[in-house]
């Protein structure tokens, strides 16, 4: 059988349109599956980065609710008489400089964790300095006002911790999803960088002891 020139150019013509609509929807399904797998990465990075904010907002709250509990355990102990004045300025100082650290979620950067969580130790020292000096006046440990602040300072100091632990474990998940492989080939162009947690302090696995 005899093939003309013309009907075998469009038979090789045929051909290679035909490879190259099979090597484009080839290259679209890769595209159409890369995608759909990097969308996938992407939102599981912003849960992620949500459950951090989520965390950090219930350790500033629960940091808050110690700081309001300070000016009634302040003013119940200036009752006592004769109690040190020193001890109580430094309280009063320590919580002032706590309370005017707040950080913003998109703002947890090493260094402003480092600045919280001092200005947070320095309160609890000078707290624990406090509550240790008032084991000297059994009549302000007999009221019944500073024995119920001493029972909310004890519960708060606890969920302080809790949540402390709940947001230092919220960033670990957060920083190791990032960094593995292939997330981290596009975690940084999408503006997902690592973050910091609290670093631990002498005395920081446990509460500070309030009781009497």
């Amino acid at each position: 059988m005899v093939v003309s020139k013309k009907a075998y150019f469009y038979y090789k013509y045929y051909r290679i349109m035909n490879a190259r609509n099979i090597t484009l929807i080839s290259i679209l399904a890769l595209i159409l599956i890369l995608g759909g797998c990097g969308c996938q990465r992407y939102n599981k990075m912003v849960k992620l980065d949500e459950v951090v904010q989520a965390k950090w907002a219930n350790v500033q709250s629960d940091y808050q609710r110690r700081a309001d509990l300070i000016p009634n355990l302040v003013s119940t102990v200036k009752g006592a008489a004769n109690f040190e004045q020193e001890t109580l300025t430094q309280v009063i100082e320590a919580r002032a400089k706590a309370t005017a650290i707040t950080i913003k979620p998109e703002d947890i950067t090493p260094e402003n964790i480092q600045r919280f969580q001092q200005a947070q130790g320095q309160l609890s020292t000078a707290l624990g300095r406090l509550l240790a000096v008032a084991e000297a006046y059994p009549q302000l440990r007999a009221t019944q006002n500073f024995s119920d602040l001493q029972k909310q300072l004890e519960g708060t100091e606890n969920r302080i911790k809790v949540s402390r632990n709940d947001f230092n474990a919220a960033v670990q998940e957060y920083n190791t999803t990032i960094r593995q492989f292939p997330n981290n080939l596009f975690a940084r162009a999408m503006g997902f960088e690592r973050k910091e947690g609290f670093a631990a302090e002498q005395g920081a696995e446990r509460a500070p002891q309030v009781q009497f």
